[in-house]
C-alpha cells in the first residue's frame, strides 16, 4: 500500500452560510492524502498502474467550484467522488480550509477534515 499527498490546492470559491461568501467569494486550501496499492507502479514506472494526481487535483478544483453552505458538505463530495471514479482508492482524508472566515475575530482559516474508507 501506499499514500499520495496533494496539499494546499489552492481554490477561489463561493462557500457559506451568508449570503454575502456567495457573492464575493474567499480563498481556500485543500489537502487530499489518499491510500492506495503503489506496488505495481513502482515495479512497471507506468501511470496507468497508480493513481493519477492530476485527476485528483481535477476532482477537487471542479467540487470546489460548486457553492455549498458548509465545508462538510464540500469535503464529502470530494470523498464521494474520488471513491466512484477511482476504484483502487480504499481510503481518503480530505481538510478543505477557508482562509480569513468572517467569523468577527483574528482567525487565519476554519478547517473541516474527514477521513472514510471504501467499503
Amino acid at each position: 500500500m501506499g499514500i499520495i499527498r496533494l496539499e494546499n490546492i489552492r481554490t477561489f470559491s463561493y462557500h457559506g452560510c451568508l449570503i454575502e461568501e456567495g457573492k464575493i467569494g474567499s480563498d481556500y486550501l485543500v489537502n487530499l492524502e489518499i491510500k492506495t496499492d503503489l506496488r505495481k507502479a513502482r515495479d512497471t514506472d507506468e501511470l496507468a498502474d497508480t493513481v493519477d494526481y492530476v485527476q485528483l487535483n481535477k476532482i477537487v478544483v471542479e467540487e470546489m467550484a460548486i457553492r455549498a453552505k458548509l465545508l462538510e458538505y464540500v469535503a464529502e463530495r470530494i470523498i464521494k467522488r474520488i471513491f466512484s471514479e477511482i476504484p483502487s482508492v480504499s481510503r481518503i482524508l480530505v481538510a478543505v480550509s477557508k482562509i480569513n472566515p468572517p467569523i468577527g475575530g483574528d482567525v487565519a482559516a476554519v478547517t473541516v477534515q474527514l477521513e472514510e474508507y471504501r467499503n
